[in-house]
């Protein structure tokens, strides 16, 4: 639970919300964010010099996120913070949440309207290897699906294949393919009927997954939710808008590539960290 002092200082109508993830996986976070408040000013940061977390260790990403959320939001002085990554989010959300005096909002894995959906009680998480195993997700599932079974799979790939699709190039099929399989290969898997996209890049993939998949699956994420509760913490706020900025680490071109969708997006502004 994210408190706002009765005490902080008036905020500016034009302090944007920030929303930070390891690439684009959190655009879908904020498309459901911009619908919910399309009038707010928006920077969104990629650290795209750390792509992929997923494949860092936990000692590095709760060293690296603080780190880079401070340098952010010096330079950018946001109203809210929102890690639109979940891997981020289950490591280093209380590191974060120590360090900057600003209302922060974290992504964690939709297990519980996955739960609330499900029929045959076998859920399926797809998420990054640094995500699944990550005792958050365990606890999310004890809290929120005690009867289910809990199926999870490390995919990787899929986060590259997501970077792929929105610089406008085709990723290999086998890599949903792969991905599915490392969940329907596993015991108890047959009755899986619903899906938990624990990485916010998956979104961007669903309808690729679901083809792999072959039969009908419930793909589940965060977004929306994550959408109201921005709405909710903002909810007496005044916004004057100036545009889309979107700001990432490493170098100038290796934004390029991601500029027509961005454009496309409504992203007006581009910058290096």
């Amino acid at each position: 639970m994210t408190h706002i002092s009765p005490n902080a200082p008036e905020i500016a109508a034009d302090a944007p919300l920030l929303f930070f993830d390891s690439g684009v996986g959190g655009l879908t976070v904020l498309d459901a964010a911009r619908h919910a408040l399309p009038d707010a000013p928006i920077v969104y940061a990629a650290d795209f010099a750390g792509l992929p977390y997923g494949e860092k260790t936990e000692a590095e990403i709760a060293a690296r996120v603080p780190a880079l959320l401070g340098r952010l939001v010096e330079r950018y002085r946001p109203r809210l913070i929102t890690i639109a990554c979940n891997t981020a989010s289950t490591i280093a959300l209380p590191q974060v949440r120590a360090a900057l005096d600003l209302p922060v909002v974290g992504t964690v894995p939709a297990i519980k309207p996955a739960s609330e959906q499900s029929e045959s009680r076998v859920i399926g998480v797809l998420g990054t290897e640094a995500t699944v195993r990550q005792p958050y997700v365990t606890n999310l599932a004890r809290e929120f699906a005690s009867d289910a079974t809990i199926i999870r799979f490390g995919a990787p790939e899929l986060v590259r294949a997501a970077e792929m699709k929105l610089r406008g190039e085709l990723p290999d099929p086998a890599i949903f393919v792969r991905a599915v399989q490392g969940l329907t290969s596993q015991e108890r898997a047959v009755a899986i009927d619903t899906v938990v996209l624990a990485c916010t890049h998956f979104p961007l993939v669903q309808d690729e997954l679901a083809a792999a998949f072959g039969r009908p699956i419930n793909f589940v994420h965060g977004a929306q939710g994550i959408a109201r509760r921005i709405a909710y913490l903002t909810r007496s706020q005044t916004f004057v808008g100036n545009g889309l900025r979107f700001v990432a680490t490493g170098t100038a071109s290796g934004i390029a590539p991601y500029i027509p969708m961005l454009r496309q997006r409504g992203f007006a502004s581009f910058d290096t960290l």
